[in-house]
């Protein structure tokens, strides 16, 4: 099986390799966690380290905004246009719900660029331009179209809570082939973001929930959260054995003392 890498050693490792070549994925999590980031590292390493084409989808910023976003972690959006290894491609979503709408919207740019990967930020969006109940059925057959293109797609999901459990995501998850969530959690009294793999159809993953950064040259992950339970609810606890030891530690100080 092909694996498509993400530019960022411990994802690729988390995922066994990679994502599996034309799969779809979902990247969900509140504001703030740095989705767009991690579209645009996936683009910009399938670029510049595997030799494969990129599309960027917008349906929120305008290409200056994204170009100067991009920059500020080292990556020259311009100039890899400039070369035709990517298209930003910024518009509004109703343009990809119209009859036949994505393949006339899209086809163009697959033509010049023959990209590999696209990110769509954001697949919510589609929302408002569709009635209630029908934002699954529109994005499988986006999905369906970029399959046909032999496309390895990442969705951006605005997930509207910013901590704890996060409400349905409109039935998503059942048509993606992947998920990835980011999430905040409040440890000893600092938010931190934590990454998780939740779902790959037709592959092993790792299951951990670890901790990422958002740094200088885009997202670092780090070690999991092996301290703490409840991460999911956004208020994690110390597992009892860290407690106690803790506790043992803070009373042989006091009696030191």
């Amino acid at each position: 099986m092909i694996r498509v890498k993400t530019g960022i050693k411990e994802l690729d490792n988390m995922t066994r390799g990679g994502f599996l070549e034309g799969d779809s994925i979902l990247v969900t999590g509140s504001a703030g966690l740095g989705k767009t980031l991690l579209g645009l590292q996936f683009l910009v390493a399938g670029i510049t380290q595997h030799g494969e084409n990129g599309l960027c989808v917008s349906f929120e910023q305008l290409p200056d905004r994204i170009y100067r976003d991009a920059k500020n972690f080292g990556w020259d959006l311009r100039k890899l246009e400039e070369e035709n290894k990517l298209r930003v491609i910024c518009t509004s979503p109703n343009l990809l719900l119209e009859s036949e709408g994505s393949e006339h919207l899209l086809d163009e740019a697959i033509r010049e660029v023959h990209p590999r990967r696209i990110v769509i930020d954001s697949i919510s969006h589609l929302g408002m331009f569709v009635p209630q109940g029908e934002l699954r059925k529109e994005t499988y057959r986006l999905i369906m179209y970029l399959k046909t293109k032999n496309l390895t797609s990442m969705l951006i999901h605005e997930a509207p809570r910013m901590l704890g459990t996060n409400p349905a995501d409109g039935g998503l998850g059942f048509i993606v082939d992947c998920i990835i969530m980011l999430r905040f959690v409040e440890i000893e009294s600092a938010m931190k973001r934590m990454l998780a793999v939740l779902k790959m159809r037709g592959s092993d993953h790792q299951k951990t929930l670890r901790e990422y950064k958002i740094t200088s040259t885009g997202l670092k992950i780090h070690s999991p959260f092996k301290q703490y339970d409840s991460l999911l609810t956004g208020s994690p606890r110390k597992i009892p054995e860290e407690s106690f030891t803790e506790a043992f530690i803070e009373a042989t100080a006091k009696n030191r003392g």
